[in-house]
Formats: C-alpha cells, sequence, structure tokens
C-alpha cells in the first residue's frame, strides 16, 4: 500500500564524493548541493510529459556541436 505525497520528503545524496539534499514532494523534485540554496528542480509534469528527455538530447546534440572542428 501506498501513502500520499502531501508534504515534501528530504533525503541526502552522495555522488561522486559530492553530498546533496533530493527534495520530494507534491510539486516535484528539487536536488541541491547540501548546505546550499539553489539547485535543479524538475515538476512532475515534466517528468511525466517526457520534455526532460528532450532537454537531455538536446543538451547533448549541442554539446557535441561545441565540441567538433567547424573547419
Amino acid at each position: 500500500m501506498t501513502a500520499k505525497l502531501e508534504k515534501t520528503i528530504k533525503r541526502e545524496l552522495e555522488l561522486k564524493g559530492q553530498h546533496y539534499t533530493v527534495s520530494v514532494g507534491p510539486e516535484g523534485v528539487k536536488i541541491t548541493p547540501k548546505g546550499g540554496r539553489k539547485g535543479h528542480a524538475m515538476s512532475w509534469e515534466t517528468l511525466l510529459s517526457g520534455d526532460a528527455e528532450l532537454y537531455a538530447d538536446m543538451k547533448m546534440s549541442v554539446d557535441a556541436l561545441k565540441g567538433s572542428d567547424p573547419s
């Protein structure tokens, strides 16, 4: 049985030696460097619509172009 997500839950995550706070709430997900205020947030609508995957694919394409030799 699952419980409704009615308030924000915070958990700590360690990734490659860096510590982050992950907040999961009714509005979406936010990942912030431990002790920081600014982080990356994404709404549930964005996650469910597939826009997040589209953004990641676009960023990968742009990064690939930046690394290529224009001559």
